[in-house]
């Protein structure tokens, strides 16, 4: 990930971190009409996910630059979805709401190379969790 990727995802989550109940609510909305599959793994408050969520992608931006604490973070995070009944096959769903989230959220803001530097971010994220979840 290059430093202008970095630069365009804290750009581009400013605006979703702003309005963060609305996007955990898009983003949950999307990944259930995608995946169905995966509603029932989440028990709670749907709005409560949402918020968790986007805690996470908060602090996943915040670490950009301290890629080891992220993969700590990460790491941590992909053992408890493991436990939570997460297949490495719902990692490529939430992948895709996440992307249908930032489109629908930013609008026209959302170019190419933004879908490029987050695609590229969630693959990062999504590779190091699904190593984690394959640990004993």
């Amino acid at each position: 990930m290059t430093e202008s990727d970095e630069v365009l995802i804290r750009e581009s989550f400013a605006h979703l971190h702003r309005r963060k109940a609305e996007t955990g609510a898009l983003f949950y909305g999307r990944l259930f009409e995608i995946a169905p599959e995966v509603r029932p793994l989440f028990k709670g408050d749907i709005r409560a996910q949402g918020v968790k969520l986007m805690e996470t992608l908060t602090v996943a931006v915040a670490t950009l630059r301290d890629r080891e604490g992220l993969a700590i973070l990460l790491r941590k995070l992909g053992r408890e979805h493991r436990g939570y009944g997460v297949e490495e096959s719902h990692y490529d769903s939430v992948g895709a709401a996440l992307i249908w989230t930032l489109r629908a959220s930013l609008g026209p803001a959302f170019t190419s190379p933004v879908e490029r530097a987050w695609t590229s971010l969630y693959g990062e994220i999504a590779g190091v969790m699904i190593a984690a979840s394959r640990e004993s």
